[in-house]
């Protein structure tokens, strides 16, 4: 018996149960076409065809049927053993991945963590430090920190901290260069910017019912953001950055803030969300994971 099965197995029950694929998606989080490869891996592991498909329903095969009726004996006897050992759910311990986005993971998580494996002793935490976007499931992550204003409503989620971009320069810089008014000023300074598509020259501000965009120019740019908060600090010019990462220069007074009358939009900007799946039985790590966070995450 191939036993790495046996997820695809409640999968397909819960397929059945539910009446179609977006809907087992949607509650789990993840795509209709990671559901749908669960069901394949069944059927060629198996050898026949297990559900008919067609474009407005599902149908049981009669092996189908006879599958989903012992799968429905596999869940209640997981059930049981769930219940068996719902005591030790008490006890924070076991491993833990986490799903952060790169500069998130770098200056505000990772910071936190030394305390939260002091606090547990008997929890480890992995950090996957990851722009892309993760699966829960098929990547097999816990939990996931992203910046997002409409969280998926297949996963339960905690908000935790509002995510802002400014633009910064020394005032060394500002000195020698001039200090903008408007937006369009930024036209005749060295602007460091994430330079990985030519859009992220143009940058965009509101205040108020304005709006401007500005095509920016620079002789340096990086797709990192501890390195463009360097090359500032370096006074090579006025650079982008998240807020959480700015945040410490600013307060030492190593870097000021430039046009903070206007917002500055960036796609990197929202809610910092924590979410994980839904879990009727929720290990007692993620709890302490979720509440730490909680009480530890800065105010913006």
């Amino acid at each position: 018996m191939n036993i790495t099965l046996l997820p695809d197995l409640a999968t397909f029950a819960a397929i059945v149960e539910q009446g179609s694929f977006s809907a087992v998606a949607r509650s789990g989080g993840v795509t209709p076409s990671a559901v749908s490869r669960c069901v394949s891996r069944l059927e060629q592991e198996m050898g026949c065809k297990l559900l008919h498909r067609t474009t407005r329903k599902l149908a049981l095969t009669e092996t189908g049927r006879t599958v989903y009726e012992h799968a429905l004996d596999m869940l209640d006897a997981a059930r049981q053993a769930m219940d068996t050992g719902s005591s030790l759910q008490s006890i924070a311990q076991g491993r833990l991945t986490l799903s952060v986005p790169k500069a998130v993971g770098r200056f505000v998580i990772h910071p936190l963590m030394p305390e939260f494996l002091t606090r547990y002793p008997q929890i480890d935490v992995c950090l996957r430090l990851e722009d892309r976007y993760m699966d829960l499931i098929d990547d097999g992550v816990d939990m996931a920190l992203r910046i997002t204003n409409a969280p998926s409503p297949g996963l339960y989620g905690r908000a935790l901290m509002p995510v802002s971009h400014i633009i910064c320069a020394t005032r060394e810089y500002l000195r020698d260069a001039g200090v903008p008014e408007q937006p369009q000023d930024l036209r005749h300074h060295s602007c460091i910017s994430l330079g990985e598509t030519p859009a992220d020259a143009r940058w965009k501000f509101a205040s108020g019912d304005k709006t401007e965009t500005v095509q920016t120019r620079g002789r340096y740019a990086a797709n990192h953001t501890g390195v463009r908060l360097d090359a500032i600090r370096r006074h090579l010019g006025i650079g982008s950055l998240p807020l959480f990462t700015a945040r410490e220069a600013l307060q030492q007074g190593e870097i000021v803030q430039v046009l903070p009358q206007w917002e500055f939009i960036s796609t990197y900007s929202g809610q910092l969300w924590l979410l994980w799946t839904r879990n009727k039985h929720m290990p007692a790590r993620m709890r302490a994971m979720i509440n730490y966070l909680n009480e530890k995450m800065p105010v913006a």
